[in-house]
Order: structure tokens, then C-alpha cells, then sequence
């Protein structure tokens, strides 16, 4: 009976300590979580990434793990995540002026898709909410860097990028997280309660 109070205890303080259910990263596992995939976006985006001299950024696909992070972990992790370790590998290649707008767009990229997708609720199977969560995600980090770009260098150069966003980093990283999501994304959460009980609270 002790235990059985203790249980409701917790999960009564977890849900006041949520935003739409996914859970405040104060605990160190999520704060970890939050380090490993911000360093994995970090790294995929840095490790493939084409200069563009016209807007003085690259392409990278570093967005297909932004979008899985939120498909995984919802829209705390998935913006921290995502902007943060966008935002780095901006500033690890030189190309400081992205970083600020990075920040913010790939953190709002994570955040639509987790917060669409809602994996607590519909992690089981692909549904049309993983859908529409990647397009929207993709569509915000399109049109941030094109409204971005045209401020600082002139429509004739961002529209040259925007295709490029368009076509490479939201159509290769959608397709890779889609991917994700009919071959890894159940298992893993079901696979790994101990870590998803700190991230979300699971509704069935």
C-alpha cells in the first residue's frame, strides 16, 4: 500500500511539473538526454554539411535528427534539442551569423514537431500526426531561413537557398524521419521505460 501511494504521489507531481504532459527536464536523465541529442544534431549537421557562398551558410541534414528527436521525445526535448545543437555546429564551422536565427528556428522546428506528433499519446504507429508535425517542422525551418535571409542578404540569394532548404534539408531530413518512425520509434519508447517515464507520461 506504501508503494501504491508512493507510485501516485509521483505521478500526481509529474503532472504538475508537465507542459501538455511531457515532463519539465529537471531530473538528470533528462538533462542528459537533452545533452547526448543536442551533440548528435550537433555532429550530423556539421559532419554532412555544403557550403552555400551565396548566403554564406551550408545544407546539412542535420534536421532529420531534430525532427526524430521530437517524434521520440515530444516538443521539450525536441526544441532544447534542436536548437541548441543546431545553433553549435553554426558557431563549430564559422558561420556565427546563422547561429541566433538557428536557435530559434530549429528550436521552433523540434517543438512543432513534437508538439504535433505527440509521441506520448501516438508513439505505437505512423499516424497522420507524424505528418503533419514533419511538415510543419519542415516548413518553419524553410520559410525562417528564407524571411532570415532575405533581411540580411536580399531576396535574389535566399530565394537560391530556399530551394535548396526546400528540397534537401526538409525533403531528405522528412524522409529519414519517416523512416524513423515505422522502424524504430515503438520499439525504443516500449523497449526503454525507465527512460520514458521521466520524459512523458504515457497515455495508452
Amino acid at each position: 500500500m506504501e508503494d501504491q501511494k508512493v507510485i501516485s504521489k509521483d505521478r500526481y507531481n509529474n503532472k504538475r511539473k508537465s507542459f501538455v504532459g511531457y515532463l519539465l527536464p529537471v531530473d538528470p536523465l533528462s538533462i542528459s538526454t537533452i545533452g547526448i541529442f543536442a551533440a548528435l544534431t550537433c555532429v550530423i549537421t556539421m559532419v554532412i554539411a555544403f557550403p552555400i557562398p551565396a548566403t554564406q551558410g551550408f545544407i546539412n541534414i542535420g534536421d532529420a535528427v531534430v525532427m526524430i528527436t521530437g517524434l521520440l521525445f515530444g516538443p521539450i526535448i525536441g526544441s532544447i534539442s534542436g536548437g541548441v545543437g543546431s545553433a553549435l555546429a553554426d558557431l563549430f564551422l564559422g558561420y556565427t551569423i546563422y547561429a541566433p536565427a538557428t536557435l530559434i528556428i530549429k528550436g521552433l522546428e523540434g517543438l512543432f514537431v513534437g508538439l504535433i506528433s505527440n509521441p506520448r499519446k501516438n508513439y505505437a504507429k505512423l499516424n497522420y500526426r507524424d505528418i503533419i508535425g514533419i511538415l510543419i517542422g519542415g516548413i518553419t525551418m524553410v520559410f525562417g531561413y528564407f524571411i532570415y535571409e532575405v533581411i540580411i542578404f536580399g531576396v535574389p540569394s535566399a530565394l537560391y537557398e530556399f530551394v535548396l532548404n526546400g528540397i534537401i534539408q526538409f525533403g531528405l531530413g522528412g524522409l529519414i524521419a519517416f523512416i524513423f518512425i515505422i522502424s524504430a520509434r515503438k520499439n525504443i519508447v516500449d523497449n526503454l521505460p525507465q527512460v520514458f517515464d521521466k520524459i512523458f507520461i504515457i497515455e495508452s
